[in-house]
C-alpha cells in the first residue's frame, strides 16, 4: 500500500509465512547453522515439551523426571552446546545473540516454561562468559558441554542467583543481602572465602551443579561487591531451598534457595587483585550483571512475541469451525466455511494481534542481531581501555570524543555519495571501531528496554484478546495452542530482569543522549523517504516520530506552574510515558524495514517471489495500522503531558497534531485488506503440536 498516491499492490495470502519468509525478513538467510539449529529446537518444542503440557505437566510445581527428560532432549538436539564457544565445545562461532532469541521463540512457540527452562542454563552461564576469567571460561563451559555416548561424567549446569528474599526480591538489584567475607586466609596461600546467600525465584536450582552468585562484602578486607561461583559439593549449606509455587511457567524449575559455603577466591568473577592487604574483585556485581541483562532482556522479549505470532493459527481454525457439526450448517455455505470470520470484527482484531507480533518480534530479532555486531566491538574497547590505561572520567571522554566523530559521519553517510566533500575523512570514520562502537551503543542502550517493555507489557495486554477470541475456550486446558497458558505465562515474562518501571526508567536515560537523537532524527527522514517509495505506513510513522521529538524538545525546556522543571528523573509521571511513546515507534519501525528486506530480497529470488510478493502486501498493510496505531498512541501520550502540563503550548503543536492526523489516510482501508486476506489464508489441518 502506497499511502502517499492511495494505489495499493495485489495480494493474495495462501498460507502463513514459512521458514524462507522468516530467514529474509529476520536475517538469516546465510546461516544454516541457525537454520539447523531452529528445526532441532522445534522438534523439541512441538515433540518433548508439548506433550509434557498436553499431559497435564503444568499441574505441579514440583520438579519432576518427566520435565527434567527436557534437559536430555536440549541435549540430544544440539541446543545446550549452540550455547557454548567451538573452543570449548560448541559448534557455533562468533556471538550468539541472535542463535538465543531463535531458539527462545521456538520454544515459547508452544512453552515458555519450556524456553525458561532452557535460557536459564545459559543464564547460570552468562555471567562468566561476559566477564569471567579465561580459566573460569575454560572450566566451566567444558563442564556443561553435555557427555558425549560412552563419556562417564555428568553434565553441569549452572543457575543465577540475584533476587533476594521479600520484603527485598525486585526492589533494587543494587541493595544485595547475601553476604561475602574472608573465612580463612593463611600467609602465601589463597582466601578462602565465607558465602552466604539466599536468593528468591531463582530459575534452574533442582539441577544446578554450581550458582552465580550476587553478594555484598561483608568484611573490610573484602572491598566491593562481587559475582562468585558456589559449587554443590562445597563445605557448607548448598540447600535448593522450596519450590516455588508458581501459576505460570511451571516446566521450569524456580526455587528459593539457602546457600552458606567456603569458596576460594579464585571464584570471584572475573578475577581479583590484592591492594594493602585487601581483596579487591576486578568487577562488581552490578558491572558483571549490567553486561548480562544488556543483551538477555531482549531475548525474553522475543519470548512474549512468540506467543502472539503462535496464536494466529488456532484462533483462525477455531473461527472457522465454530458453527460445524450443527444439522443446518451445510459444507460450502459462508457460515460453514468462515464461521466467524463471517464478521467484520473478528478479523480486524486478529489482524491487530498479528500486526502486534510482527512488530515485537522485528523489534526483538533488530536488537539481537545489533548485539551480534556490538559484542566484539565491546570486547575491543575494554582491551582497548585497558591497553591505554584509561579509567574513570578518561573513559567517558575518549567516548565522548568518539560521539562527536559519530555524528559528524552519520551526517556523511546521510548524504548521496556525491555529495560527500571529504571522502578521505568519511572512509577513516567509518573504519573507526570506537566510532562504530558508540554508534551501536546508543542504538542497543534504547532498542534493549524498548523490546522489553512493549513486547511483554503491551504484548501481554494483546495476548488477552487472543484468549477474547476463542470465548471460553481461551481458558479451558484443551484451547487449542494453549492459549490460555500462554497469556498467563506472559504475565511473568512482563516482570523478568526488571519489570517495566525498570525499563522505563533506562529508557528515560538513554533515550534523551544526543547521539541517540541525531539518529533518530535521520530515521525519521528515512520514514519520510519509504513513504514515498513503499508507502507501508511511513507517513503516520514519520509524523508519531515528528511529534515525540517536539514534544521531548517542550517537555525539556517547559515548567510547571510551580516552576519545576517538566522533564526530570524525579518527574516520572513525564517522562515514564515518553519512554512509552518511543518503543511503540521503534517497534513499527523495525517491522517496515524488515517488510523491505522481504520486498527488496525475497521477490528478487526465483524461488521465493511469488510468495514474497503476497507476504509484502500482506505485510505491508499490517505495517501501515500498526504504524497508525503507534501514531495515535503517541499523539495520545504527548497531547495529555504537553496540554495537561499548565505551561503555555505553541501553536506549532495544533499544526503537528493535524499533520498527524493527515498522515492516517489509507489506514484503515489497509487494516480492511489485511483482515479479509485472513478469510483467504490456508492452514495445515492440525497444528504442529497435541491439544
Amino acid at each position: 500500500m502506497c499511502d502517499c498516491c492511495g494505489e495499493h499492490r495485489e495480494y493474495h495470502l495462501k498460507t502463513l509465512p514459512g521458514d524462507d519468509i522468516r530467514q529474509i525478513m529476520w536475517r538469516f538467510t546465510d546461516r544454516y547453522d541457525l537454520q539447523m539449529l531452529v528445526q532441532a529446537t522445534r522438534g523439541v518444542a512441538s515433540g518433548p515439551a508439548a506433550r509434557l503440557v498436553a499431559d497435564g505437566a503444568r499441574h505441579g510445581h514440583d520438579w519432576t523426571p518427566a520435565k527434567a527428560s527436557l534437559l536430555k532432549a536440549f541435549d540430544d538436539a544440539g541446543v545446550t552446546t549452540a550455547y557454548l564457544d567451538p573452543q570449548y565445545g560448541g559448534y557455533i562461532e562468533g556471538p550468539k545473540n541472535l542463535m538465543l532469541s531463535l531458539l527462545a521463540f521456538e520454544l515459547a512457540w508452544v512453552d515458555a516454561g519450556a524456553a525458561t527452562l532452557n535460557l536459564a542454563c545459559n543464564l547460570g552461564l552468562e555471567p562468566i562468559v561476559e566477564r569471567g576469567t579465561e580459566e573460569q571460561k575454560k572450566h566451566y563451559m567444558n563442564l556443561c558441554v553435555p557427555a558425549k555416548e560412552g563419556e562417564n561424567r555428568k553434565t553441569w549446569r549452572g543457575a543465577f542467583a540475584l533476587t533476594e528474599p521479600i520484603p527485598y526480591v525486585g526492589v533494587e538489584t543494587g541493595l544485595l543481602a547475601g553476604r561475602v567475607k574472608v573465612a580463612e586466609w593463611k600467609e602465601g596461600s589463597e582466601p578462602i572465602l565465607q558465602v552466604d546467600k539466599r536468593g528468591r525465584f531463582i530459575t534452574g536450582m533442582a539441577f544446578a551443579d554450581f550458582v552465580c552468585c550476587a553478594v555484598e562484602t561483608g568484611d573490610p578486607k573484602v572491598k566491593t561487591s562481587c559475582m562468585i561461583i558456589v559449587e554443590k559439593d562445597d563445605p557448607g549449606v548448598f540447600d535448593r531451598g522450596t519450590n516455588t509455587r508458581k501459576m505460570v511457567h511451571q516446566l521450569s524449575s524456580t526455587a528459593d534457595p539457602v546457600l552458606s559455603l567456603k569458596v576460594p577466591a579464585h571464584r570471584i568473577i572475573g578475577g581479583y587483585r590484592i591492594e594493602n592487604g585487601v581483596i579487591v574483585p576486578n568487577y562488581s556485581h552490578a558491572e558483571v550483571i549490567e553486561a548480562v541483562f544488556k543483551h538477555s532482556r531482549v531475548t525474553v522479549g522475543v519470548m512474549t512475541c512468540a506467543k502472539l505470532l503462535s496464536a494466529v493459527e488456532p484462533v483462525i481454525r477455531y473461527h472457522r469451525q465454530r458453527f460445524r457439526g450443527a444439522a443446518s450448517i451445510e459444507p460450502g455455505t459462508p457460515r460453514y466455511d468462515l464461521g466467524i470470520q463471517q464478521r467484520e470484527d473478528p478479523r480486524h482484531r486478529l489482524a491487530a494481534l498479528w500486526a502486534t507480533g510482527e512488530a515485537a518480534a522485528s523489534m526483538g530479532f533488530a536488537g539481537s542481531r545489533m548485539f551480534d555486531e556490538l559484542d566484539p566491538l565491546e570486547q575491543w574497547k575494554m582491551k582497548y581501555f585497558a591497553e591505554k590505561g584509561l579509567k574513570g572520567r578518561a573513559q567517558l571522554k575518549e567516548l565522548s570524543k568518539a560521539e562527536e566523530a559519530a555524528m559528524e559521519y552519520l551526517a556523511m553517510a546521510a548524504k548521496p555519495a556525491g555529495q560527500i566533500s571529504d571522502k578521505a575523512r568519511f572512509e577513516e570514520l567509518g573504519k573507526d571501531r570506537m566510532v562504530r562502537y558508540v554508534i551501536l551503543d546508543s542504538q542497543v542502550n534504547v532498542i534493549c528496554p524498548a523490546v522489553k517493555l512493549w513486547n511483554t507489557g503491551h504484548g501481554a495486554n494483546v495476548m488477552r484478546e487472543a484468549v477474547a477470541m476463542v470465548g471460553g475456550y481461551g481458558i479451558t486446558e484443551d484451547c487449542p495452542g494453549f492459549l490460555g497458558m500462554k497469556w498467563m505465562d506472559a504475565q511473568l515474562e512482563a516482570t523478568y530482569e526488571g519489570p517495566e518501571a525498570v525499563q522505563r526508567r533506562q529508557l528515560t536515560m538513554t533515550m534523551t543522549s544526543p547521539l541517540f537523537l541525531f539518529q533518530f532524527r535521520q530515521w525519521m527522514e528515512e520514514a519520510h523517504a519509504t513513504a514515498h517509495s513503499h508507502g507501508f505506513g511511513a507517513h503516520a510513522l514519520a509524523a508519531g516520530m515528528k511529534m515525540w521529538l517536539w514534544a521531548l524538545e517542550f517537555l525539556q525546556g517547559a515548567k510547571d506552574p510551580a516552576g519545576q522543571k517538566l522533564y526530570s528523573a524525579a518527574r516520572q509521571a513525564v517522562s515514564y510515558p515518553m519512554a512509552d511513546a518511543i518503543a511503540w515507534l521503534l517497534a513499527v519501525r523495525y517491522f517496515m524495514l524488515d517488510v523491505i528486506e522481504l520486498h527488496e530480497k525475497g521477490t528478487a529470488d526465483a524461488a521465493t517471489a511469488e510468495a514474497a510478493a503476497d507476504f509484502t502486501g500482506f505485510f505491508g498493510d499490517l505495517c501501515a495500522h500498526q504504524a497508525a496505531r503507534a501514531a495515535t498512541e503517541t499523539e495520545r501520550i504527548v497531547t495529555e503531558l504537553v496540554c495537561g502540563s499548565g505551561a503555555e503550548v505553541p501553536k506549532e503543536f495544533g499544526a503537528l497534531r493535524e499533520e498527524l492526523a493527515k498522515s492516517l489516510k489509507g489506514t484503515l482501508a489497509a487494516r480492511d485488506r489485511a483482515a479479509h486476506a485472513l478469510t483467504e489464508v490456508m492452514i495445515p489441518e492440525a497444528l504442529r503440536y497435541p491439544a
